[in-house]
């Protein structure tokens, strides 16, 4: 039998970790058709996070049941959780009752918020490079806001709002697991999916007592594609372990923008985005923006894998 060559090997290797962040951005890319088929069958996607993050918990207490004594044991972690938590409640509700495109692209203005995180969590003074992809990203934004019907470039539905606030908590929470990347990898990730179902079933509270948010109330049609989230969300998420762990940095973050592709493509195909040339356009200027980010001098490849894990 004959050996591999390396280089062989090596290409087959990295063409691996591709496809594995490739799984990962598919996933994400397509969840608004399963939060909106919930939705249907009587689950608010406020309910359906808080539910299917309870079963990926448990999931990852059956495989790593120690987690628990590393997040007890660095309380900081929940700072992580909230982070993490506001994240998956401001894009998973955004998507849902938005247009997708519009949602998933003020959701890629992290890498620009990522520029005033670090700087004042971290105290890495931003340099001209990093503040021309803000302004950039940011321009891209005001085009996308600017619809002919408004006289300004604003948010103009709850649905902006989410998406914007929940791409700010992704840049926090980045912040957040840079600032403790010295704690236990499985605590980390017992944070983050604990904290997004925390924080989903606590603001569908909230939304209940003021009457935004409905009572739970699944149909059984709708207990599969529960399950079936949840296994996805836990496929996407060893995805990117796997493949963030055997890229650069760099390449990580670029292979991960083929989310904002699946979403428009699969949202337009199916009538739940418009894409007009105004789109277009502030969408080409926001990707811009992150791609020049992600080819910037950045960290190992383990702070990637740290960094995406919260989405």
């Amino acid at each position: 039998m004959l050996a591999e060559a390396p280089g062989t090997a090596a290409r087959s290797g990295t063409s691996k970790a591709v496809l594995a962040l490739t799984l990962n951005a598919f996933i994400w890319g397509v969840s608004w058709w399963p939060l909106r088929q919930l939705q249907g069958h009587g689950l608010h996607p406020l309910w359906t996070t808080a539910l299917v993050y309870a079963v990926v918990v448990a999931g990852l207490l059956t495989l790593r049941p120690q987690a628990w004594r590393g997040f007890l044991a660095h309380p900081q972690l929940w700072f992580l959780a909230a982070a993490s938590g506001l994240t998956n409640v401001g894009f998973n509700w955004a998507v849902t009752v938005g247009d997708v495109v519009r949602v998933v692209l003020l959701f890629y203005l992290m890498p620009a918020w990522a520029v005033l995180v670090a700087w004042v969590m971290l105290g890495e003074k931003p340099t001209a490079a990093s503040l021309l992809r803000l302004l950039l990203a940011m321009a891209g934004v005001l085009v996308v806001l600017k619809s002919p019907d408004s006289p300004w470039p604003v948010p103009q539905s709850g649905a902006d709002w989410l998406a914007i606030m929940g791409g700010f908590s992704f840049a926090v929470t980045n912040g957040v697991l840079r600032k403790y990347k010295h704690t236990p990898s499985e605590s980390r990730m017992l944070a983050m999916f604990g904290g997004s179902g925390l924080m989903a079933a606590c603001a569908a509270l909230a939304g209940m007592s003021q009457a935004i948010v409905p009572a739970p109330a699944l149909a059984a049609a709708g207990i599969p594609i529960v399950l079936g989230l949840a296994v996805a969300f836990m496929a996407s998420n060893a995805g990117l372990q796997y493949g963030a762990a055997r890229l650069a940095s760099a390449t990580t973050a670029i292979v991960m923008l083929t989310e904002i592709l699946f979403a428009s493509l699969s949202s337009a195909a199916l009538g739940a985005a418009e894409l007009t040339p105004r789109v277009l356009l502030g969408g080409a200027l926001i990707v811009l923006a992150a791609v020049l980010a992600a080819m910037a001098p950045s960290a190992s490849p383990q702070s990637a894998t740290n960094g995406a894990e919260s989405h």
